[in-house]
């Protein structure tokens, strides 16, 4: 085969080998460093998604980099079929973070969603005593959490549901950010509550004040397990290690991933207390890849670089220069914006036009975001990015509004 040449030739390859489950910017990027990228014909842009939060450390980060390169001349992959010498140290390092007993690995996001429903499950029959296959979970509207065939029977995305049923039973739907809507659906049956802290593919959504706290109340009142996915906004997004912090709040379980891999190997994980993730025996759960010495090795490093605190200042420090700059464009071309820490949801005007457009634009001007349902665009930025790059960023996306 030849190799291709331009950014055209990789795009036309790319659409005519690749299944269309994705609709790409068109840009083709070939080397990137802490916030940067460049494309295959030297041009850079400053990095505004930063892989849905899987690289909030950075490209390259330094730390993870020298962890994974040692890691790679050592030992990659044993399976769980024995033990190795960093998955210890691994589930010790995660789960004191967590303030939890303990953790079960995976690689996905997804994954790890659906390790905690089935642990909810079983630790609903097991420990609350839910007659054998009742069990209901209640989750949000408008939720992501992945798109296994599972997972979307819950969504009210059309996109993500439509012709993928039929759906797993056992899944409640009520309004996001009400807990009155929660507790009018509980029953004797209901184990488990799965929520967002901040609903990110929804377009960054932050529920009212006093939500979490309300909803971890009403878990401790009617006895079932509240799970957060903090799958994009935890590890320091939003300006804390979990965006649960910010009202003090701690789930049942943990649902994380994406920056858990320090942007170099798929990494999540559940995170729970024995009580909870015990449940779980030989046989009934697993992954072939999941807690493997390499995606360990990186999750110590993130964990490391967690300790410090430093990234969750940055996401603090600089989420409130994003969100000052970005509300002087609310009515200039920006009907409102969302968010905490840096991650930010933003809906333009739909007369100036799409999100994928104004998305284009900036991409034009060498800042990359993504768009969601229709009108919005998201910006979060790796937590490695400087004052001066954000503000630039900020600019470049006044200069497309004014282009529309």
């Amino acid at each position: 085969m030849n190799t291709p040449s331009n950014a055209e030739d990789f795009i036309r390859l790319s659409e005519a080998r690749g299944a269309h489950n994705y609709h790409p910017l068109p840009v083709v990027l070939r080397s990137a460093e802490g916030a940067w990228v460049t494309d295959v014909a030297g041009r850079r842009f400053l990095d505004c998604l930063a892989g849905y939060s899987s690289l909030n450390f950075g490209h390259g980060n330094p730390a993870v980099l020298a962890a994974a390169r040692e890691q790679l001349d050592r030992l990659t992959l044993t399976s769980r079929a024995f033990f190795h010498d960093r998955f210890a140290e691994f589930a010790t390092a995660l789960a004191d973070l967590c303030r939890k007993d303990m953790i079960l690995p995976m690689n996905t996001g997804a994954e790890a969603v659906e390790t905690a429903i089935k642990v909810a499950r079983k630790w609903g029959y097991e420990v609350k005593g839910v007659a054998p296959d009742r069990a209901n979970i209640i989750v949000m509207e408008d939720n992501f959490h992945g798109r296994t065939t599972t997972i979307v029977g819950f969504s009210t995305d059309p996109d993500a549901r439509g012709g993928f049923g039929p759906f797993t039973p056992g899944f409640r739907i009520v309004k996001y950010g009400s807990a009155e809507a929660i507790r009018e659906a509980i029953d004797e049956n209901t184990v488990a509550v799965l929520l967002e802290p901040i609903q990110g593919e929804a377009g960054v959504l932050v529920p009212p004040d006093g939500y979490l706290t309300s909803v971890r109340e009403l878990c401790s009142e009617q006895g079932i397990l509240l799970i957060a996915d903090e799958i994009q906004s935890g590890l320091g997004r939003t300006g804390d290690t979990f965006a649960c912090d910010h009202e003090g709040v701690v789930p049942d379980i943990y649902v994380l991933g994406k920056a858990l891999g320090g942007g170099v190997v798929p990494v999540s994980a559940v995170a729970a207390d024995a009580d909870v993730l015990g449940v779980i025996r030989p046989g009934q759960h697993g992954s072939t890849f999941g807690g493997n010495p390499l995606a360990c090795a990186v999750g110590i490093a993130v964990v490391e670089l967690l300790r410090t605190g430093e990234y969750q200042a940055r996401a603090r420090e600089l989420g409130a220069l994003l969100h000052e700059r970005l509300g002087e464009l609310v009515g200039r071309g920006v009907v409102t914006v969302r968010g905490r820490g840096l991650w930010a949801g933003i809906d333009i005007d739909p007369a100036l036009g799409t999100g994928r457009e104004i998305c284009e634009a900036l991409m034009r001007r060498g800042v990359l975001a993504k768009d969601t349902h229709g009108s919005t665009i998201r910006l979060a930025p790796p937590l490695v990015v400087s004052r001066d790059d954000l503000s630039w960023a900020v600019d470049r996306l006044s200069e497309a509004l004014k282009e529309f």
